[in-house]
């Protein structure tokens, strides 16, 4: 087995720079190091080597000959490793950083903002991968994530990035075909458009006043996208519980009349949501740091 370990190559790439540069002094200051510690280096990997590769005096520093022949394998070295040390530590981040999210999220609040990351980090190739169902991180080689709720999974990391309360809305059309309502029951008659995500039994779980309510609409329309379900309380097909950031636009244009203000959900929480902190690439670093700063459900 050999006897040469990977801590030996940053010594050994030491070695070819002293070599190359002459003298322990020289390759100090090239190295940015002290001529002792340069000196000490080379030491440790002559003894770990149990041969002698340069001769000293207090003039001159001569190669012995098993140095030459160490010197011809390891001068490579300094390129590889200023290499892999690019790779690792790149002056810009650079390279692919996977994002999923459900159409909504990417829709409403991170397409506003890719210009302005493009511009910072020209280097980063961003892939967007917009899904309504929650995708494997690990499993998919994805870098992150933007959720509601945060993961009972001790495996990823959650940051919180937003809190938010659902409310209810209709179409100014809806309302004028069916009415107002002014209460709970009449609440619970409205035609619904429910999200599956949040309504597995078909009850509708809200707060009035701080306590907890349910509602079992009579009629409804189910949905596994909130992008879409959006849409459809827009066209006047019933009432549905949405966020309301995600709707600022509709409400500014009318086009969506909030119902009943003392009624709202549980509060949600967005979280940006990655699978370790160890070891994250410079460029995952970057769009984590941008993503928490942008304040982009609040624009």
């Amino acid at each position: 087995m050999s006897t040469i370990e990977f801590s030996h190559l940053r010594l050994l790439a030491i070695f070819a720079c002293v070599v190359e540069c002459g003298s322990f002094a020289a390759a100090a200051r090239k190295l940015g190091s002290s001529r002792s510690r340069i000196s000490e280096q080379v030491a440790q990997l002559e003894q770990d080597l149990g041969v002698r590769l340069l001769q000293r005096s207090t003039r001159q520093l001569n190669i012995t000959s098993e140095g030459q022949q160490v010197y011809q394998q390891a001068r490579q070295l300094p390129g590889i490793l200023n290499q892999v040390e690019a790779i690792a530590t790149p002056q810009q981040p650079a390279g692919r950083v996977a994002l999923t999210m459900n159409h909504d999220i990417g829709h409403k609040y991170v397409l506003p903002v890719l210009a302005d990351l493009r511009q910072r980090f020209p280097q980063i190739e961003l892939e967007l991968i917009l899904d309504d169902s929650r995708r494997d991180l690990i499993g998919e080689q994805i870098d992150l994530a933007i959720r509601i709720g945060l993961p009972k999974d001790d495996s990823v990391v959650a940051r919180v990035m937003h809190e938010e309360q659902f409310a209810l809305f209709a179409s100014p059309h809806y309302l004028n075909r069916h009415g107002v309502p002014k209460t709970l029951q009449q609440l619970q008659q409205c035609h619904w458009i429910v999200l599956t995500q949040t309504s597995v039994d078909n009850i509708q779980r809200l707060r009035q006043h701080g306590k907890h309510i349910e509602l079992k609409p009579d009629s409804q329309y189910r949905c596994n996208s909130p992008l879409m379900m959006q849409q459809m309380v827009c066209e006047g097909l019933g009432v549905g519980a949405l966020l309301p950031t995600t709707v600022r636009q509709e409400i500014a244009r009318g086009e969506l009349i909030q119902l009943m203000p003392s009624v709202a959900s549980d509060t949600m929480i967005f979280s940006l949501v990655y699978p370790s902190r160890r070891q994250l690439p410079q460029r995952t670093r970057a769009v984590i740091d941008y993503l928490l700063a942008a304040d982009m459900f609040r624009r």
